[in-house]
């Protein structure tokens, strides 16, 4: 079964940092886009950053870029979202992603997400 675990969360200043972890098994990377969205309070759900999408590049969406960075471990068991420089549009609950490509395309799967506070 795949299984996405989300830790790292928590609250952090304006400026500070913040580095998410996702524990991801039941998968290979190479048969999934593995990365990261978050929703704030009454919006929709966004992607932050993505390694594997569609044109084969690691994705950011730009208000991230340049201070948050999508990682894996060697063995690609776990994901990483360091964030630095943190804003207050920053918070929100981080979700961790797996979306299949090739023959497992239309199989999504979430963690339960974790909370980033930013306080100013």
């Amino acid at each position: 079964d795949v299984q996405l675990v989300e830790s790292g969360g928590g609250l952090a200043q304006v400026g500070g940092s913040l580095r998410l972890s996702c524990a991801a098994s039941g998968f290979t990377f190479d048969d999934y886009a593995v990365g990261w969205f978050r929703q704030a309070p009454g919006k929709e759900r966004e992607e932050v950053a993505c390694f594997g999408s569609s044109n084969g590049r690691t994705f950011y969406r730009n208000s991230v870029k340049g201070r948050f960075t999508i990682s894996s471990d060697s063995a690609r068991t776990r994901v990483y979202l360091q964030m630095n420089y943190l804003k207050p549009e920053d918070a929100g609950v981080y979700y961790c992603n797996a979306d299949g490509r090739g023959r497992y395309r239309g199989r999504t799967y979430w963690g339960e997400g974790t909370q980033v506070t930013v306080s100013s």
